[in-house]
């Protein structure tokens, strides 16, 4: 079942009151609408991760209001009247997709938003999460193709799978080109500095993947152990060969809990496997983290240690950008397995 967010009717309704004393409801919204004819166009972006690409495209062609901010959950986010009210001006809707959002419909509903909404998980394979393998194990393809046109009928967003598609930088390029384009179709006067910036950012983007991967690369296969806080690394691991261990929370939900018979089996995991360290993130409480590593007996990174997940980190830390962030959370894995980190290229130390 959608789980359904915390909206609540009398926001909802406070907000409808003061678009309407202001006369601000539809002014700005829809497509090449009145706020990018006058070169005001505006939008929202749900994630920290996805409103930084949206800046970095954007430049000064457009204004950009961030919903959830630095060290916030993206899981079990709720809205406040003031994100209702940015989303009811908007011209442009920016989300992560691929099911992350699950609370953005209601407050899209709540705001009366009605211009246009990019998905940045558009072109992206996702990967399948544990629930989904074992909710479909052993079906035929013909099975699989029915219970998929249930879940359409039924408004459930069955394809989703594990919606942390920002952790592998190639994934953030397709981001970065999926919101171009239709900032581009938005605001044509504007769609060559869109282009120029885009271009700009991938660039760094390949850059930081590129420094990452030769970095990552000089630890043998055997030795690139890694365990998180919950599991929202998968397209990380998967893109530079790093055998995931487990995490502490098992879920890409953040929000869940483990039991004591997971966490037992994830110290065996780690002991059996020689794990070296287990991590926590910025955006959760490292307690679990802490009392898992203890029982292992291995290194705990937590505090300005700790990954950057499901969030960016504020102005001022190690994570305040995407790019800022990738480059923490591997020089931390690097810490960890004993190797020194390369300096960084002249475009990534800008």
């Amino acid at each position: 079942m959608k789980r359904r967010s915390r909206v609540t009717v009398a926001i909802a309704t406070a907000i409808g009151a003061t678009l309407m004393l202001s006369g601000c409801i539809g002014d700005d919204n829809g497509l090449g609408g009145v706020g990018a004819q006058l070169g005001t166009l505006k939008v929202v972006a749900t994630t920290t991760q996805v409103a930084d690409f949206t800046r970095e495209v954007a430049g000064d062609g457009a204004s950009v209001t961030q919903l959830i901010q630095p060290n916030q959950s993206a899981h079990s986010y709720d809205p406040s009247a003031a994100d209702l009210m940015a989303l009811s001006k908007a011209d442009i809707l920016v989300q992560n997709g691929a099911g992350l959002e699950e609370w953005l419909d209601d407050a899209v509903e709540a705001s009366g938003f009605s211009g246009v909404t990019v998905d940045s998980s558009t072109g992206i394979e996702l990967d399948e999460t544990d629930a989904d393998h074992d909710e479909h194990a052993g079906e035929t393809e013909a099975e699989h193709a029915e219970h998929t046109d249930e879940a359409d009928d039924h408004g459930h967003d069955h394809a989703a799978g594990n919606p942390h598609i920002w952790t592998d930088p190639k994934n953030a390029e397709q981001m970065v080109e999926t919101i171009m384009t239709a900032l581009s179709t938005s605001y044509p006067a504007k769609a060559a500095d869109f282009r120029a910036n885009a271009d700009a950012y991938i660039a760094k983007l390949t850059a930081l993947d590129d420094w990452s991967r030769t970095n990552i690369d000089t630890v043998p296969e055997a030795e690139r152990l890694f365990v998180s806080n919950h599991d929202a690394f998968s397209y990380f691991v998967d893109a530079y060969d790093i055998e995931y261990v487990g995490s502490v929370i098992p879920s890409f939900d953040d929000s869940a809990e483990p039991s004591a018979a997971e966490i037992d089996e994830l110290v065996a995991d780690i002991k059996a496997t020689g794990t070296k360290a287990v991590f926590s993130e910025t955006s959760l409480s490292p307690k679990t983290a802490n009392t898992i590593a203890r029982e292992a007996g291995v290194e705990v990174y937590s505090g300005d240690d700790a990954l950057y997940g499901d969030s960016l980190g504020p102005a001022g830390s190690d994570g305040a950008t995407y790019i800022a962030a990738q480059l923490h959370n591997v020089r931390m894995l690097l810490r960890s397995w004993g190797v020194e980190p390369t300096a960084l290229p002249a475009s990534l130390q800008e």
